[in-house]
């Protein structure tokens, strides 16, 4: 059965996309990146690591991009080949099983052939290996120099912030001293602006911006629609103004730094 999103339009998914208060402020950071054609005049060749089901993978491809998806779950890859089946973009996307630490192995020839990726999305990923450094400096190899890096990770004042305001300050306290926090908190390591930030630089790349992504929409409680009652904001319209309102705030410290994820767009510095 198609879904009414598969169903949908490329530009109605875009503008979904772009209201979306979760990931809008990815979308918005990596506009001018997508807007500017490869080196060959063509789309982009991309290489999403730890991509999954395609979430990123398939609306690039639906804007003309070539994109590579490594990771390591064959039930993410299997629905990830289905999802671009469905949107018709299946020969634009090209699932890869494998991990961040053999990622030039994994994208083989598809992207090799090519002379590098023009963008790398490590959304996610980063924060849940060991050694986020070598990890990250092996995976820019992928990119072509002055290739684009999107990098998403976990944001440590963040979780430190929505802890204390649901009332469990000694996980606040500890998730302060220590970036992976209690251990109900899951396998992640959490990271400071200036820790991600020189995070990149050390692995080669040069930081070209910062944004927070999910300032509010992890706190935030959308209002049910109430018949009748005017002193309540419907549901309708909701999630686009939190949109609005994450866009305005994700690149301004304070508030970039205090998301729940922070967002590193850098270019692979020339060799």
């Amino acid at each position: 059965m198609t879904t009414p999103a598969a169903a949908a339009g490329p530009a109605a998914r875009r503008a979904a996309e772009r209201a979306d208060p979760r990931h809008a402020a990815v979308w918005r950071a990596l506009a001018d990146v997508l807007a500017a054609p490869g080196p060959a005049g063509r789309g982009l060749t991309v290489v999403d690591a730890g991509g999954g089901s395609g979430g990123f993978a398939v609306p690039l491809a639906e804007r003309g991009h070539q994109v590579t998806v490594v990771d390591p779950s064959q039930d993410a890859l299997a629905a990830l080949a289905r999802r671009a089946a469905d949107r018709g973009v299946a020969d634009r996307v090209t699932g890869r099983q494998g991990d961040l630490s053999e990622l030039a192995a994994a994208v083989g020839p598809d992207v090799a052939g090519v002379g590098g990726a023009d963008l790398l999305l490590c959304h996610a990923v980063l924060d849940r290996v060991e050694h986020p450094g070598p990890a990250l400096a092996a995976a820019l190899r992928v990119l072509r120099p002055g290739g684009w890096l999107s990098l998403l990770v976990a944001g440590r004042a963040g979780a430190v912030l929505a802890r204390a305001l649901a009332g469990r300050f000694d996980d606040a306290a500890r998730m302060l001293l220590d970036p992976r926090g209690p251990a109900e908190a899951g396998d992640v390591t959490r990271f400071d602006t200036d820790e991600v930030t020189a995070l990149a630089r050390a692995a080669g790349a040069e930081v070209v911006a910062v944004h927070g992504v999910r300032v509010f929409a992890d706190l935030a409680l959308p209002l049910p629609a109430t018949a009748g009652d005017d002193d309540r904001e419907p549901a309708a319209g909701w999630a686009e103004r939190l949109a609005e309102l994450e866009a305005a705030v994700c690149a301004r410290p304070p508030y970039r730094d205090l998301a729940a994820q922070l967002h590193v767009l850098a270019r692979r510095a020339a060799p």
